[in-house]
């Protein structure tokens, strides 16, 4: 590793850089110690870590922003062989199905390409195998310091999330759920996202543009529907339908007399949802699809509905794995005191079931 550099005083009058080898003398160590003790190496005690930062403060030591550039393009410059590997943690009850559906096994081929790309490889580690306090073991053993949490939110297994030693860690999750860890996340841009299906559906001459959707807090397509309406005269702004988070069975006659009830009141020509069994429960009503109502979905990923936002799922696990690799690189471990959140556009998708009425 090239020697970083700041200003001393030399012995002509001049200030030179302090080297690692300066610091090294200074504490009776190797300048291999000093350089790996900066990176946070899991390899140095935190004691000779915490020494080496002190005694490296005291003398004036700042990294050499020319060489810092050029080591990150070197890093970033060309695809790397397999060097390190990257955690991907998956708590679920049942960690198979996770990659059961197209939205998320999309998250891990982003993830994976990416991470191969800049000499990492990605390898799941799953709570039904390994406690967290185990795969602390394994991470330390195998030098592993990047971790992936996937999206947190159904069917995870009970976790005591403490387990896991964060500060020693660069960890970024998918999605914003509130269990787990506050980490930096990526997720799609889900208020935009609703904005620009309705804005869509308008353009196709439609002039009451209803939403149906989860009343989770974590989801924001119901704020984009609202900022959307804001947009249209208040005789089409229609109100939402919400459902809990916890409502698996959406076609009992609760909800069905909900939905009918909401259909007569609004008086829709148009839904945007992310609702699975919307179609199929607006025909058990009697409602033609597209012919009475179009629908359009805020994820076309693992929906029967064919018109809506995809959410480029890809995506989210490239940016994902950027943004780890970043924290790793810059030595940013644990939970961090404010959260970046970083949200990936989607892009509208022409469907049959949201066909022109212009």
């Amino acid at each position: 590793m090239a020697e970083k550099k700041s200003r001393q005083p030399s012995d002509d009058g001049k200030k030179r850089q302090v080297t690692l080898r300066d610091i090294a003398k200074e504490l009776d160590i190797s300048h291999v110690t000093v350089s790996l003790a900066l990176r946070d190496h899991p390899r140095i005690s935190e004691a000779t870590r915490a020494k080496v930062k002190k005694k490296a403060e005291e003398m004036g030591y700042h990294p050499d922003p020319m060489l810092s550039a050029l080591s990150h393009y070197r890093l970033t410059s060309k695809e790397k062989p397999v060097q390190a590997t990257l955690a991907w943690l998956n708590p679920l009850k049942n960690p198979e199905k996770l990659r059961q559906f197209e939205e998320f096994d999309l998250y891990w081929k982003g993830a994976e390409s990416v991470a191969n790309k800049l000499g990492f490889q990605l390898e799941e580690f799953t709570t039904q195998e390994l406690s967290l306090k185990r795969m602390n073991t394994i991470f330390k053993t195998r030098s592993i310091r990047g971790i992936l949490l996937v999206p947190l939110g159904w069917n995870t297994t009970p976790v005591n999330w403490d387990d896991m030693p964060w500060k020693d860690y660069a960890a970024v999750r998918f999605g914003r759920s509130r269990q787990g860890p506050k980490l930096n996340f990526v997720t799609s841009a889900q208020a935009s996202n609703t904005v620009l299906a309705f804005e869509k559906a308008e353009e196709k001459g439609y002039k009451r543009i209803g939403f149906i959707g989860n009343s989770s807090r974590r989801r924001m397509f119901s704020a984009g529907y609202l900022r959307a309406q804001q947009a249209v005269p208040k005789n089409r702004q229609l109100s939402m339908l919400m459902y809990e988070s916890n409502d698996t069975e959406w076609d009992h006659a609760l909800h069905r007399d909900a939905l009918e009830r909401w259909l007569e009141k609004e008086k829709p020509d148009a839904i945007i949802t992310a609702n699975v069994i919307l179609p199929s429960l607006l025909e058990e009503l009697g409602y033609s699809v597209p012919g009475d109502i179009g629908i359009a979905t805020t994820s076309i990923t693992d929906t029967p509905i064919n018109a809506g936002i995809d959410q480029n799922p890809e995506e989210i696990g490239r940016a994902t794995v950027r943004a780890l690799v970043a924290l790793v690189n810059e030595h940013h471990f644990g939970i961090p005191e404010i959260r970046n959140q970083t949200l990936v556009e989607g892009v509208w998708v022409d469907g049959s079931m949201l066909p022109d009425r212009t």
